[in-house]
C-alpha cells in the first residue's frame, strides 16, 4: 500500500453543491507521451475560463522523449499547469503522489486524466460537478476508442465490442447508473485518503483493485454515460500484447488479494487460449481436435471481414488480429501471475 496517503485523515467529502475550481486537482500520469500530451492538455483546457484556475499536474515517470519539454513549453499559455516527477513511474504512484504533494488545502476532488485520451470541453469541471451532485465516492465514464493509424483503427473498432472488451459497461456504454467498476475519472479525496489511495504494487488493474476496497467500506461508484472520452488504443501488436498481458497479471493479483471471482467475459480469453492450445496438441493424435483452434481463428477472421465491411475500410482487417492479441496476452498474463506470482 502507498505510504504517502494518510488513510487516518478525517473523511472530508466533496459537498453536494457548486464546485469551485480551487476544490479540484486534475492529474495526468505520463511516460513518453510526446505524441499525445499536447493534444490531451489542450482538450482538457478547452471550454470555460474557469479551467485555467484548476491546478493541472502532469506526473511524469521519467520520460526520455520530449514529454516534459512540451509541458514546460505550454506553461506560458496555461499557468495552472505543473510538472511533478514520479520516480516510481506507475500510474498508481502518480495519482498518490499528486494527491499528497499538489492537492491544496481546499481540494476535495481528484480528476484523473489519461495522456492517450482526447477530452470533451469542460471535462474536468463536468466530472467534478457530476461526482459532487451524485454524492459518489468515485465517478467513472465510458471510453470511445478512435484510431489514427490503420492498426489503431482496426483495434479501436473491435475493442469496444463484446468480442474485444467483453461488453464492459465503461467500454462504449450508453447507460448511467451505479456500478462496481469502471474507467476512473473522478475521486472524492476524502474517500481516496480514507482507503489509502491506489495500491502501488499494481502496475495494471489498480483501478479495479481500488474499487474492490472502496466497495468493502461502503463507497459508491457512479457511471456517468453523459461524460465520454475518446482514447487512442495501442498501435502495434507488440505494444497491445504488453498492455493486455499487464491487465491479465493485474486481474490475477486482484483475485489473489481479494478472493474475487472472474466474470464470464474475463474467463472467455483463458478458455479460448487453453482450448486452442489443447486442440493443436490433441490434433497430433486425433486430427478432428484441430477444429478448436481453427474455430477460434475463424471467429477472428469473420470479425475482421465484418468490421472492414461495416467501416468500408481495409483497416478493419486488423480487428481480428487486435482481438486475438488482446485475448491471448490477457490469458497468458493471468495464468503466468496465477502460477508464478511476481510479488510486484
Amino acid at each position: 500500500m502507498p505510504d504517502m496517503i494518510n488513510a487516518d485523515k478525517p473523511l472530508e467529502t466533496a459537498p453536494r453543491a457548486e464546485v469551485e475550481p480551487g476544490m479540484i486537482l486534475a492529474v495526468i500520469p505520463a511516460l513518453n507521451e510526446a505524441r499525445h500530451i499536447e493534444t490531451c492538455i489542450r482538450s482538457l483546457m478547452a471550454g470555460s475560463p474557469e479551467l485555467r484556475r484548476v491546478p493541472l499536474t502532469v506526473a511524469d515517470g521519467g520520460s526520455t522523449d520530449d514529454t516534459v519539454n512540451i509541458v514546460e513549453g505550454l506553461k506560458a499559455e496555461f499557468p495552472n499547469l505543473r510538472v511533478l516527477h514520479n520516480p516510481k513511474k506507475l500510474q498508481a504512484a502518480a495519482l498518490n503522489l499528486a494527491a499528497a504533494e499538489h492537492a491544496g488545502a481546499d481540494a476535495r476532488i481528484l480528476v484523473r486524466c489519461d495522456a492517450h485520451s482526447i477530452y470533451p470541453e469542460n471535462f474536468i469541471l463536468d466530472v467534478a460537478r457530476s461526482l459532487a451532485a451524485q454524492g459518489a465516492a468515485s465517478l467513472v465514464i465510458p471510453m470511445d476508442a478512435v484510431g489514427e493509424t490503420c492498426f489503431e483503427k482496426g483495434n479501436a473498432w473491435i475493442v469496444d465490442t463484446p468480442l474485444g472488451s467483453g461488453g464492459a459497461a465503461h467500454r462504449g456504454g450508453k447507460t448511467s447508473g451505479w456500478v462496481d467498476h469502471g474507467h476512473h475519472a473522478g475521486f472524492d479525496l476524502g474517500w481516496y485518503r480514507r482507503i489509502g489511495g491506489y495500491d502501488e504494487s499494481f502496475s495494471h488493474n489498480e483501478d479495479a483493485e481500488y474499487d474492490v476496497r472502496l466497495g468493502k467500506v461502503g463507497g459508491l461508484v457512479y457511471l456517468d454515460a453523459g461524460i465520454r472520452i475518446q482514447y487512442i488504443p495501442r498501435g502495434s501488436v507488440t505494444r497491445l500484447w504488453k498492455q493486455y498481458a499487464g491487465y491479465g497479471r493485474g486481474r490475477a493479483k486482484n483475485v489473489r488479494k481479494h478472493g474475487s471471482r472472474l466474470k464470464i467475459r474475463q474467463t472467455v480469453p483463458i478458455l479460448a487460449m487453453l482450448g486452442s492450445l489443447f486442440g493443436l496438441l490433441a490434433s497430433l493424435v486425433f486430427w478432428p481436435a484441430i477444429i478448436l483452434p481453427l474455430g477460434y481463428t475463424g471467429i477472428l477472421l469473420a470479425a475482421s471481414v465484418m468490421v472492414a465491411l461495416k467501416h468500408r475500410s481495409a483497416c478493419g482487417l486488423f480487428a481480428g488480429i487486435a482481438a486475438g492479441t488482446m485475448h491471448m496476452s490477457w490469458a497468458v498474463g493471468f495464468l503466468k501471475e496465477t502460477i508464478a506470482p511476481s510479488g510486484q
